[in-house]
């Protein structure tokens, strides 16, 4: 299932919504110009084999890794997902605080990664933790909002009006499931994807988001 739009605008200026998207794709257009793009990605992504939780100086990839992309497609998917359901976030808990609360669930879903996966050398980029952090939160104040998505049916792709509540919780429930499968299978990633990260973002972004909204109405 592929979202398409959702059936809510915001009703404001999604400016630090974009401003993310923007500044993913400048440090994307960073990382394929370099002159060394593997060298790039290693300073800047999350290789957990370098990472010590109690010494500070090495956490800094926590945050860096969140910018970086395997390739276009990569960057396009997740800044597509974002842009569909960050808006009506930015709009519900505010702009400063929905920048916040992005950089937490990304921070927090590569945690949730790291902890199974300590010994890897593989790097570990994108921003899919942080955005499943702002779908966990689009659940949790949109659940009756309805979301166009592009579904194949007998092979043919038709586009079906679908509540986000079930969308949402049934990639969830995929991003868990195949995360636990690869741990236990002694598996890094399942087709190079960070599964475990997507559900600890997501699950992050659920249960965190409706403190940021209280915070905003006091």
């Amino acid at each position: 299932m592929f979202p398409i739009r959702d059936s809510k605008t915001s009703g404001s200026f999604p400016f630090i919504n974009l401003a993310i998207i923007a500044f993913n794709i400048y440090v994307f257009g960073l990382e394929i110009l370099a002159p060394n793009s593997q060298l790039f990605v290693s300073q800047y992504a999350l290789i957990p084999a370098q990472v010590t939780l109690f010494n500070p100086n090495t956490w800094k990839p926590f945050l860096t890794s969140m910018f970086l992309h395997a390739g276009f497609l990569h960057i396009l998917s997740n800044m597509w997902f974002l842009w569909i359901f960050g808006d009506n976030v930015e709009a519900k808990i505010g702009h400063i605080k929905y920048f916040l609360f992005y950089i937490f669930c990304g921070v927090m879903a590569s945690l949730a990664q790291y902890i199974f996966i300590t010994d890897s050398v593989l790097p570990m980029i994108g921003a899919s933790g942080a955005i499943a952090g702002v779908l966990g939160a689009y659940l949790k104040f949109f659940p009756k909002n309805s979301v166009d998505t592009l579904v194949p049916v007998f092979g043919l792709p038709l586009i079906i009006a679908i509540p986000a509540s079930v969308m949402l919780i049934y990639w969830f429930f995929i991003q868990a499931f195949s995360g636990f499968a690869s741990v236990v299978a002694a598996t890094t990633s399942v087709g190079g994807i960070a599964y475990l990260a997507h559900a600890g973002g997501f699950a992050t972004g659920y249960l965190s988001s409706p403190s940021f909204f209280w915070q905003k109405s006091r």
